[in-house]
């Protein structure tokens, strides 16, 4: 068997001249992303993906893009541009969200930067569907996205529920200037609040219809064996402790205090969920189940939570 092309095989030059559409260099990058044995696991489901997503931006569009475009020539700025692109993808295993600062969520666009997390939660789904049918005619005045990163959880539950006022609360502050562009660029500035807080200490008295949180769960041993890719998100949010339940258990353990008499709370907790399960073994988790893929969230109401915890 052949070895694989890899992206030093090829000659720039020659790229170049020979490939003139954009349907050539998605099949390029996609041959070189291919043999460059990358990690597709923030936002993109292969290669193709990828390469669709980098040449575009590359030429300042975004899919879907009309049958003719994918046919249209290069000029060579734009090649050189893609292949910059291309060349920090493979060598400094930078993610494609990171390079076009953007991601999608719940079908809603975002900015990021190494500064949060890559969206990419399964909680996305429920929050599609107005988590039914756990919130079945139930009123929702007020969410909390706690952990919030670059607020996507809770901006696409102001989209959800209209008519809440949605906190988003994250204790890195670097974290908040990301939500805070996106509550503006969403034009959410009078429904959606950036709080810094250690998970629920500045929010004395505030209770809420539904809390949502994608928390650091990784253990430790976990984060160190991660690829590459992962480096470049912040490590903080990340990691919790050597089993991955630090967060959550301090979360589980002080979210009936901010809970309205019907609400709901849900977590994401990932390869933490059997240590969750195993030290809490009579709590009914709800695990829903998802159709996009994806899983490891959670759904309690307030009474169990104020029951077991």
């Amino acid at each position: 068997m052949s070895k694989p092309l890899t992206l030093d095989d090829y000659n720039r030059a020659d790229v170049m001249g020979s490939l003139l559409s954009v349907n050539d260099f998605v099949r390029w990058l996609s041959s070189c992303l291919n043999s460059a044995d990358l990690v597709y696991g923030h936002g993109y489901a292969d290669a193709v993906d990828e390469a669709l997503t980098l040449v575009l931006y590359g030429i300042n569009m975004v899919a879907p893009v009309p049958a003719e475009t994918l046919r249209s020539h290069l000029t060579t700025a734009e090649k050189k541009r893609i292949i910059e692109l291309l060349e920090r993808r493979i060598d400094d295993r930078i993610p494609v969200a990171y390079l076009t600062q953007s991601a999608r969520f719940a079908g809603l666009d975002f900015y990021v930067d190494e500064r949060v997390l890559v969206p990419r939660s399964p909680i996305a789904e429920l929050v599609e569907q107005g988590f039914e049918p756990w919130l079945h005619n139930q009123t929702i005045k007020r969410v909390l996205d706690l952990c919030c990163g670059s607020g996507c959880i809770g901006i696409a539950c102001a989209y959800s529920f209209p008519e809440a006022h949605i906190d988003m609360v994250d204790l890195s502050s670097d974290a908040l200037d990301v939500a805070r562009i996106n509550i503006a660029s969403h034009g959410l500035k009078d429904t959606v609040a950036a709080i810094q807080s250690d998970l629920f200490s500045a929010l004395d008295g505030r209770r809420y219809d539904l809390i949502v949180s994608n928390p650091p769960y990784v253990p430790q041993p976990s984060y160190d064996a991660l690829p590459a890719e992962f480096d470049h998100e912040p490590e903080m949010g990340l990691v919790s402790g050597q089993d991955g339940l630090e967060h959550v258990t301090r979360i589980l353990e002080q979210a009936a205090e901010h809970l309205s008499e019907q609400g709901w709370f849900c977590a994401e907790v990932g390869e933490a969920r059997a240590a969750l399960e195993n030290q809490w073994p009579q709590v009914p988790f709800i695990w829903p189940e998802f159709e996009r893929g994806g899983g490891d969230v959670f759904l309690l109401d307030a009474s169990s939570v104020r029951e077991y915890f």
